[in-house]
């Protein structure tokens, strides 16, 4: 399925099993393709054309004093998260209760800015002085 995204060329290849897995560029190794991990390869991908390092990336890890885990944190060069990238399946509507989850996680891991996306609609959230701020986007920043 085409995303709302750049076109990468991506490996993926079969498993014994005749299932597909497609090669994480982050975590170096093949990770089974399914449609969330889809949507998440597309990301790692946009986010290293538009300058992001490889090596700041972190994924699918449990956020601090919860259950809960997240798809991919962006740190920044002192090592703080910077960025919490959260990737639903294209099947999965961004709807406000999903928006209002992801929200969450701002206080769980303390980052300013959130990524939402399913691969078709995008979402980008900025903390602010007053509040939240949403953008209806995938942010093309390059980071300093």
């Amino acid at each position: 399925m085409q995303l709302n995204f750049e076109k990468f060329n991506f490996q993926i290849k079969s498993d014994n099993n005749d299932k597909n897995e497609i090669y994480d560029i982050v975590r170096k190794k093949y990770i089974a393709l399914t449609p969330e991990e889809w949507v998440r390869q597309h990301v790692l991908h946009q986010l290293i054309k538009n300058g992001f390092a490889a090596g700041r990336m972190s994924i699918e890890k449990t956020l601090p004093n919860s259950k809960k885990r997240y798809d991919i944190i962006y740190y920044n060069r002192e090592g703080t998260p910077e960025i919490l990238i959260e990737c639903k399946a294209p099947s999965v509507a961004i709807t406000q209760k999903t928006i209002n989850q992801v929200a969450g996680y701002i206080t769980l891991q303390n980052v300013e800015k959130i990524i939402l996306t399913n691969g078709l609609s995008h979402y980008y959230i900025e903390r602010g002085e007053n509040g939240l701020h949403i953008h209806n986007k995938f942010p093309l920043f390059t980071l300093k």
